[in-house]
């Protein structure tokens, strides 16, 4: 009797099992996460609009500013108009400009001028952002720091632009940049708050509001 000794070969036996459950646990990780941006998206429109009439006004703005954009272009304002009337003021009160030699003065005042408006335009985008965190808190709350802010704001922008002036215009510049902040900012957030939508403003209600508090600001100091 013949015995015949046969060989078992082994090979491994794939199967896609595994990775099938992988593209299973992807699909359902990328689902989620889906999931939670959608929530995370609505959460953040609840804390931005406070109704969903809000929130379609802010929709249907043509022109909108944020808060950044409303603060930077206020501060510019603040820093061109109302320094440009304390020097209208100074010249028309100090007799003029008595000869050519004096235009000097006129190019001094200028530079002033514009740097005035270029630091409370840069810096109007910190002021944006410190604003917005107030507007969330409650009334009383915000209009108890916004002097304060409105004073550090006017001191950086009138105490940089009187650096020109030497150490006396810029301190001049800042006690005045400071009084004019103090009170403009206040007003000015007030009705921002007032009439935004989420956060942001329609500029066709920011053009009126920022040139009507700035030229009032300006017109006092020339009729002071």
């Amino acid at each position: 009797m013949e015995v015949y000794q046969t060989e078992t070969i082994e090979r491994p036996t794939e199967f896609s099992v595994a990775s099938g459950n992988d593209r299973d646990d992807q699909s359902t990780q990328e689902r989620l996460d889906l999931l939670i941006s959608v929530n995370r998206e609505y959460a953040q429109q609840d804390e931005i609009f406070r109704s969903e009439k809000e929130k379609l006004e802010a929709d249907l703005m043509k022109n909108p500013l944020s808060n950044e954009q409303a603060f930077s272009y206020f501060g510019f304002l603040l820093g061109l108009l109302p320094p440009a009337a304390i020097f209208a003021k100074f010249i028309t009160e100090s007799g003029g400009l008595q000869n050519n030699e004096d235009f000097w003065v006129i190019f001094l005042l200028v530079l002033v001028n514009i740097t005035s408006a270029v630091v409370g335009f840069y810096s109007g985008k910190i002021i944006g952002k410190l604003v917005l965190a107030l507007e969330h808190q409650t009334w009383h709350r915000m209009l108890l720091f916004l002097p304060f802010l409105g004073f550090l704001w006017g001191v950086i922008s009138g105490g940089i632009g009187g650096v020109f002036l030497f150490i006396i215009g810029a301190v001049f510049g800042g006690m005045i940049g400071g009084v004019v902040g103090a009170v403009a900012l206040p007003v000015f957030t007030i009705f921002h708050r007032l009439l935004k939508s989420g956060d942001k403003i329609e500029s066709k209600l920011f053009m009126p509001l920022a040139f009507g508090i700035v030229l009032i600001i300006s017109t006092l100091i020339l009729g002071y």
